[in-house]
């Protein structure tokens, strides 16, 4: 792994563990043990360190949205697929990431925004008709609009009180609102299937 690669890495981490704005470039050249003059070798500033990171999450979650798509049985085990990667993802992610990006780095959010609302929106898109081909959505949904829904059901995780505090985890409320969210657009062969995969889900954690 090059250094440039190792910089990257450690300051996803640290980002991700404890929020963008708390984490200064010292700590980052602390915890790799290099010199600050080194990162800045690399990054003019900590908002460009902040765009390379988040622009290498987007580019993965792109590779992950395609794969689920070849590999998935049917429209509900892509959700599930997607839903256990974003948990790996959730498991180590301070709530504050979000906030931070808005706030203190507004291009990178806006990269971000745009990544989501263009990107994940025709993926999850494509998810409603696939399952509505295959018999396991319900055929009078309106998919523009159940789209936009499931879209910001997952952008309120980062706006959720409970969530920002600590007190709920944030793979917890998206299993909570997924779950509730598909039992609303399943056919009955879609519910039967639903149950499958939480079953198998459930067996496998345990």
């Amino acid at each position: 792994m090059s250094i440039k690669e190792r910089i990257q890495q450690k300051a996803g981490e640290l980002f991700f563990r404890y929020g963008i704005r708390s984490v200064t470039m010292d700590e980052i050249a602390s915890q790799l043990g290099i010199s600050k003059k080194t990162i800045y070798q690399f990054y003019s500033d900590k908002d460009s360190l902040v765009k390379d990171i988040f622009t290498g999450i987007t580019d993965e979650n792109k590779k992950k949205c395609i794969r689920f798509k070849d590999v998935s049985e049917n429209a509900i085990h892509e959700q599930f697929l997607a839903a256990d990667s974003a948990q790996e993802i959730f498991s180590n992610l301070n709530a504050s990431v979000l906030y931070d990006l808005n706030r203190f780095h507004p291009n990178v959010f806006a990269d971000f925004e745009k990544f989501k609302k263009q990107f994940l929106f025709n993926c999850i898109k494509e998810n409603m008709q696939r399952g509505i081909k295959e018999g396991l959505f319900r055929k009078d949904i309106d998919v523009n609009i159940i789209t936009w829904l499931r879209l910001e059901m997952i952008s309120g995780i980062f706006h959720n009180e409970e969530v920002i505090s600590g007190k709920t985890k944030p793979h917890y409320f998206d299993d909570v609102m997924k779950e509730f969210f598909l039992h609303g657009i399943c056919t009955e062969k879609g519910l039967t299937l639903l149950s499958k995969y939480k079953h198998q889900r459930q067996k496998k954690s345990t």
